[in-house]
């Protein structure tokens, strides 16, 4: 055996311990999101009794570290921004330069959950209820190119609705589906039968309570609820982030004619940039998953794209 493959080896080693202690140290706040692709994610908290600020550390570790290499990392927080982001980012470089060939992780955490105590505590907190969004935001796309959902935003009946979800309301049976993998990044679609706005926000609790779908850097989702009453369609979007993602997705179903369905694509960034790649994976998830579950089939499909309107294949309001 060379000496190559000695460090491997004992990289690989390195990792399995430390992943064993972590694990053990922070329990149900650790996750493992791909064991083969050494992907996890840490959820850290200001306070483990009562959080105020929480983020979740996602980290993909080489198979050079720690002897050569540092963890690949993605800080998810809506709530984190501008100097606060890099503040944190440049103190985690900073232990890594003083520590490089060690086993990084454990420091880590810790010097975040310092950090969050501090902005927590501090007079000013976190600049809330802004949205979070990636790297790839406003490099890849054009707006001319993106069907306006300008007139989508909520209701006010609709936003009391969707807040007030009553526990008698139930939840409905929700599908999820084979994932596509990228330059690390990851996207699982899921799906549910919804008939009303309360299911709808039923669905989307009951998925974020899920460890590795609330980790995820994406929650992407749109929705078409099929009124009959009135002859018209409720529905709305959500980027979580991925900048015009949610516009598409909904705009996939618009033009499959697909009605009563929630629709959530999850994305694990793995920190590569996609570019426009992305936009073809969450809408090649949410197709996917249509097609299996019954909504439409490619038939279907091509003859809506060709501007004949076809009704979907099953799945309709009772």
């Amino acid at each position: 055996m060379d000496a190559s493959d000695e460090r491997d080896d004992a990289d690989l080693r390195a990792q399995m311990e430390e992943i064993e202690a972590l694990s053990s140290i922070y329990g149900d706040e650790w996750c493992v999101i791909d064991e083969a692709a050494r992907v996890f994610c840490i959820r850290v908290s200001d306070d483990s009794q009562r959080p105020t600020l929480t983020l979740c550390l996602q980290i993909i570790l080489p198979p050079d570290y720690p002897s050569s290499a540092p963890p690949v990392y993605q800080i998810n927080a809506g709530w984190l921004r501008g100097a606060d982001r890099m503040t944190l980012a440049n103190s985690l470089e900073e232990l890594y330069v003083e520590n490089t060939g060690e086993s990084i992780l454990y420091l880590w955490v810790e010097k975040i959950r310092e950090f969050l105590v501090e902005k927590s505590q501090s007079a000013d907190g976190p600049e809330m209820g802004k949205t979070v969004t990636t790297e790839e935001e406003g490099h890849d796309y054009d707006e001319d190119d993106l069907p306006d959902y300008s007139m989508l935003k909520l209701t006010n009946q609709t936003a009391q609705l969707l807040s007030s979800v009553s526990d008698d309301e139930e939840l409905p049976l929700i599908k999820h589906r084979e994932t596509i993998t990228d330059r690390r990044s990851t996207f699982q679609p899921h799906l549910a039968a919804v008939v009303t706005p309360k299911q709808v926000q039923r669905v989307l609790n009951h998925l974020y309570e899920n460890k590795k779908i609330a980790s995820a850097t994406h929650n992407i989702y749109a929705y078409r609820i099929y009124c009959e009453d009135k002859n018209s369609f409720l529905q709305d979007c959500e980027d979580d982030g991925e900048t015009a993602a949610g516009g598409r997705l909904l705009h996939l179903l618009q033009i499959l004619d697909v009605r009563n369905v929630l629709v959530v694509v999850s994305r694990w960034y793995g920190g590569i940039l996609l570019g426009p790649d992305r936009f073809k994976h969450i809408n090649n998830c949410a197709r996917n998953i249509l097609i299996q579950e019954g909504y439409t089939d490619t038939s279907e499909e091509a003859s809506k794209a060709g501007g004949k309107n076809k009704r979907p294949k099953g799945k309709k309001a009772k």
